[in-house]
């Protein structure tokens, strides 16, 4: 359920509000729109009297949210949620573009994409330190040192870190490097860690579970929001179909429903969902036309000698090359390029 606070009112009978639902054990969740205050109530509505609430003179309507996805449901802030990272907007009219390589390897790799990216729009160097692989055998990551490394070439050009973590017990040592941290498909479904990183505050990208429904995904981004962090980024980076032509299934479709079932901004991540640098171009494409607020795009330098996803990693060049493409893009549908 969510009150709906009329306008004009003042501080002291919102707060009423407040102490009528603290009184009754429910948890309130306050939404400041642009034209309207928007109170989301967890808990077991039973516990309020009937009529409890209508009388207050705060009070203009009550909505139900049928979903369970309340505070992640659209009908909470119909308007639209946008944010600042660090003077970085998010889901607001200018396209969030993030890139780097797969895997960090060496300061010097991370340096030589982060050079060229920064200079065509990206605004966060993403990277990973922490590497969930399929197999133990493969590359894992260099973990803390790939945290430092991503941090120091990120401030040389003035771009945001995004990276991906693995484990709660990571969160506070990866808060002194990260801006964004990625919660990886792996770790979709994996309600502590989503519970942790809310509770931390930090900005957060979630993606897609690797078989999740859309309406699952909510659930999973619920959990990060009802701790009281709502900076939360939606990243749609395919699912696992019958398809074999790609690593997986990119679903276009679940921008517009996911736009919405919800407020929050939603980008994709074209590397994962094709697994093939030849067909990144094409989705990036297809996803900033069907409404995309953004892209998260791997590139590394060589990707021939990568040690993590080398076939699916563009080269800088080829960045560059994307760019230009998706601003032309952005454009026509009214959206901004980042300069």
């Amino acid at each position: 359920m969510i009150i709906v606070v009329r306008p004009g009112a003042t501080k002291d009978q919102v707060q009423q509000i407040l102490e009528k639902l603290d009184q009754c054990h429910l948890k309130a969740h306050v939404s400041e729109g642009s034209e309207r205050l928007i109170i989301g109530v967890i808990g077991d509505k039973s516990r309020l009297a009937p009529g409890a609430l209508e009388l207050l003179p705060a009070v203009e309507k009550l909505v139900p949210i049928m979903e369970s996805y309340k505070l992640a449901s659209r009908a909470f802030r119909p308007e639209g949620t946008s944010f600042e990272i660090k003077g970085i907007s998010v889901g607001a009219d200018e396209l969030t573009m993030m890139a780097g390589p797969c895997a960090v390897e060496s300061e010097e790799q991370v340096d030589q994409v982060a050079s060229v990216v920064s200079s065509c729009g990206a605004r966060f160097l993403r990277g990973g330190a922490y590497k969930p692989r399929t197999t133990p055998y493969s590359f894992q990551g260099l973990e803390k040192e790939g945290l430092k490394i991503l941090r120091r070439v990120a401030d040389r050009y003035n771009l945001l870190v995004i990276s991906e973590i693995t484990s709660e017990n990571d969160i506070d040592y990866a808060s002194e490097y990260v801006d964004v941290i990625q919660i990886g498909a792996r770790n979709a479904q994996n309600f502590r860690l989503l519970s942790a990183v809310g509770k931390s505050k930090i900005p957060v990208m979630l993606k897609r579970g690797i078989a999740e429904t859309i309406d699952e995904w909510l659930g999973s981004v619920e959990y990060v929001m009802s701790e009281g962090n709502y900076k939360i980024i939606m990243c749609e980076r395919g699912i696992r179909t019958f398809e074999t032509s790609t690593r997986s299934t990119l679903d276009i479709s679940a921008i517009p429903v996911l736009k919405a079932k919800t407020h929050l901004p939603v980008i994709v991540d074209p590397s994962h969902a094709s697994g093939k640098a030849q067909y990144v171009r094409s989705l990036s494409l297809a996803a900033i036309a069907a409404g995309a607020d953004g892209l998260i795009v791997e590139v590394h330098p060589n990707p021939m000698c990568a040690l993590s996803d080398a076939a699916q990693q563009i080269t800088p060049k080829d960045y560059q090359a994307l760019s230009k493409e998706i601003a032309s893009i952005a454009r026509i549908i009214n959206r901004k390029y980042p300069d």
